[in-house]
């Protein structure tokens, strides 16, 4: 169940449709652009709370997922700790496939 999200995050990215970097992260969800934004596990308390409560503010569902070496190896950069989701179909399948 765990690897299929993590492909569609792959198809996701390699379509274009995903952003990462806190910076460009935030830029999405303030413009809506994002859908979805999934973050690490093991992100830092201060990125946490400053995305998460972005997402909140501008009504983007957010998930926790793996580890950030996980995700990272999903979009084959390293060092992510978070994922913002630009397509909506995208977003709904991962968000579906993440329970």
């Amino acid at each position: 169940m765990k690897n299929n999200y993590l492909n569609m995050v792959g198809l996701a990215h390699r379509a274009g449709k995903c952003s990462t970097g806190e910076d460009s992260i935030l830029k999405d969800i303030r413009q809506q652009n994002a859908k979805l934004v999934i973050l690490a596990s093991d992100i830092g308390p201060q990125t946490k709370k400053k995305l998460t409560d972005k997402c909140k503010t501008y009504k983007i569902p957010y998930r926790i997922a793996d580890d950030r070496e996980t995700l990272s190896q999903a979009i084959g950069k390293s060092h992510r700790v978070a994922i913002a989701i630009l397509d909506a179909g995208f977003a709904a399948k991962i968000k579906s496939l993440l329970g």
